[in-house]
């Protein structure tokens, strides 16, 4: 281990001898795929994906023509065309989901396995190193080293410490931020006896970001090294799932990432707990169905994830994107195409989503949620310039494109309901002294041109769009220690419509801010990088009016407004709009760890994580408590 004040990095660097690794920058036009079948990918792999596909354009080909039917009744003007072509985009979306999660759900009770990887085995015996990967950016050190601090004695008590070295990459730009990370990894080290294992350096200049970051590291540290681990400031991983991860990628050499499913926890807020409860009974039915379908062509998500350092080393260097910010500049959504390019280059990418023993952290408030959407929206926008690279295997290009899509689909909802009431109101008119109720009533205009179509489309559309955690719940209902973990059937149930109905109320909200974000990157402008919130989930008055008193305004505004023309005008738009004029009171009132406290003693949005935790869960929280106890010098 040798002490350096290289230019590379900033302040005190622990680090190893180094061991360079050439990481070439990849080009986006030229390239071909290396290996068009995997050896790893199911044998049936071809069938999954028609499956997935087919029954997808089956179930919108069927809507579409009960809608069509709707429309034709009064003839297609413009306006109704578009409606249709909306309808068509939307519902394609949701039943996508829709039959991902039903084949989640068959090979989640069947109990399928990947790659050689059975929890319940005997740990296996590793035979090279792995270098486990931490990269932080502003963040508190001492929270983030406590739970670095809980995983490495994870991993110790697994009795094979010694194939693994651990690296905190700090590209933190305060230099108080930095100063006390030093400090703190200082008492890490002394903490566990880690010195030869634990390393940190700060970079003197964080160029790429989080990409960047670990790029620097690869062409430094990487030639010593077959796998590497990625982690977040936030992750926590288990010894056990560590250890059967790069044991199945020592197995398996055409294997160049392998892809964890993280599990929310930690939830101290009502909207943390919302989000950690979806992920844990909705989730896993929607990521077997993914994995299902993906096969050798897994996406990969950033962190919590094993990569065989050669491939990323020969596939995955970035280069800029050609342009200005937001579309131009470093790839922020660097995962997405690092798996693309690392399967292009002829490696095998798997999600393993049964693995139990990965976790992350959700964000506190819709706030910060929002914040960091923000980001994902202007990363995944930009995946419009990389998605015709040369060469992706076509699964690579369905990831960019639904990331994409996801964002466009927020204003495509905005656009669907504003057609559907504006189609009524012009064809009725806005003659106030005739059957005025009536006249403006969108539901009235609807059901009249055929009202067993309308019925039909509106409930079978709904019944897709929910059907996903409906699924959820009855996987869950199927093991025993999940269901209890989440407080019961019946209580679990009741958590499911809370949740269920807290995020319709959300939904406007989120529906403008996406919104907003797709507008203002198609406008040009740069999200930034900020430090993610972590644990407070406290929001003032103030800035609750800020954020959101506007919106709040308004929808109470149009919603006088509909009243004062027609109650059943209203009445059709409440969905809508009692989210926006309730979404202060509903951003105060999820962000409340007292609300969320109170859920969690009702057993409520619980998860088995809460009742039951791991021990790598229990020793990161004494950590915390205990560093936050202990002062930093100046």
């Amino acid at each position: 281990m040798t002490e350096t004040t290289a230019a590379l990095d900033a302040g005190i660097a622990i680090l190893p001898g180094e061991h360079p690794l050439e990481m070439p920058e990849q080009s986006l036009r030229t390239g071909r795929l290396q290996v068009p079948r995997q050896d790893t990918a199911p044998p049936n792999i071809g069938l999954r994906r028609l499956y997935v596909f087919g029954t997808t354009a089956l179930m919108t080909v069927g809507a579409t023509w009960m809608m069509a039917r709707v429309l034709l009744n009064g003839g297609l003007n413009v306006l109704e065309g578009v409606l249709l072509v909306l309808f068509v985009l939307l519902f394609a979306w949701v039943a996508l989901s829709f039959v991902g999660s039903l084949a989640g759900l068959q090979t989640l009770l069947r109990g399928r396995r990947k790659l050689g990887i059975y929890p319940d085995t005997p740990l296996p015996t590793l035979r090279s190193r792995t270098a486990l990967l931490m990269p932080t950016y502003n963040e508190d050190p001492r929270r983030m080293m406590a739970g670095l601090q809980a995983i490495y004695e994870s991993v110790a008590a697994t009795g094979q410490l010694e194939n693994f070295d651990f690296f905190v990459l700090s590209d933190t730009t305060r230099d108080a931020i930095g100063r006390a990370e030093e400090q703190v990894f200082a008492r890490l080290v002394a903490a566990t006896g880690g010195e030869g294992r634990l390393f940190y350096r700060r970079r003197a200049s964080n160029v790429g970001r989080k990409a960047g970051n670990i790029a620097d590291w690869v062409r430094r540290f990487g030639g010593a090294y077959p796998q590497m681990l990625i982690l977040d400031a936030d992750s926590l991983m288990t010894g056990d799932v560590i250890v059967r991860l790069v044991s199945a990628m020592e197995n398996h050499p055409n294997v160049g990432l392998i892809q964890s499913l993280p599990a929310v926890v930690n939830g101290r807020t009502a909207f943390a707990r919302m989000q950690q409860f979806g992920g844990r009974v909705y989730g896993p039915v929607m990521a077997y169905g993914v994995a299902w379908w993906h096969g050798a062509e897994s996406n990969y998500w950033g962190h919590n994830a094993v990569i065989r350092t050669r491939a990323f080393a020969e596939q995955a260097g970035l280069p800029e994107l050609p342009g200005r910010k937001p579309f131009g500049g470093h790839v922020l959504s660097h995962d997405f195409v690092e798996a693309a390019l690392i399967r292009r280059g002829g490696w095998a990418a798997h999600m393993v989503p049964y693995l139990q023993g990965s976790y992350e952290e959700g964000p506190p408030t819709l706030t910060d949620l929002l914040i960091r959407d923000r980001r994902w929206c202007q990363g995944n926008l930009q995946h419009a310039k990389v998605v015709g690279t040369s060469g992706l295997h076509w699964i690579s290009r369905v990831h960019m494109m639904i990331g994409i899509g996801h964002y466009f689909t927020a204003p495509m909802w905005a656009m669907l309901m504003l057609i559907g009431v504006a189609i009524p109101l012009i064809h009725g008119g806005i003659d106030l002294a005739e059957e005025v109720h009536l006249r403006m009533s969108p539901s009235h205009y609807w059901r009249g041109l055929d009202q067993d179509g309308v019925l039909w489309v509106f409930a079978i559309t709904m019944a897709v769009l929910l059907a996903p955690k409906a699924m959820g719940y009855v996987a869950m209902l199927t093991s025993r220690s999940e269901r209890i973990g989440c407080g019961g059937a019946l209580r679990a149930f009741v958590s499911m419509v809370l949740e269920t109905l807290l995020a319709a109320l959300m939904a406007p909200v989120v529906m403008y801010v996406q919104s907003r974000g797709v507008a203002e990157v198609l406008a040009g402008k740069d999200s930034g990088w900020d430090a993610q919130q972590r644990d407070d989930g406290s929001i003032s008055w103030g800035a609750l009016l800020r954020g959101y008193g506007g919106l709040s305004l308004f929808g109470l505004m149009v919603g006088a407004m509909a009243y004062a023309v027609s109650p059943p005008l209203a009445a059709w738009m409440a969905p809508v709009v009692v989210g926006m004029a309730l979404a202060v009171p509903v951003v105060a009132w999820t962000s409340s760890r007292k609300v969320g406290d109170w859920l969690r003693r009702h057993g409520l949005l619980c998860i088995p994580e809460e009742s039951h935790p791991p021990q790598v869960l229990v020793r990161a929280a004494e950590l915390r408590a205990a560093a936050v106890r202990e002062p930093l010098q100046d």
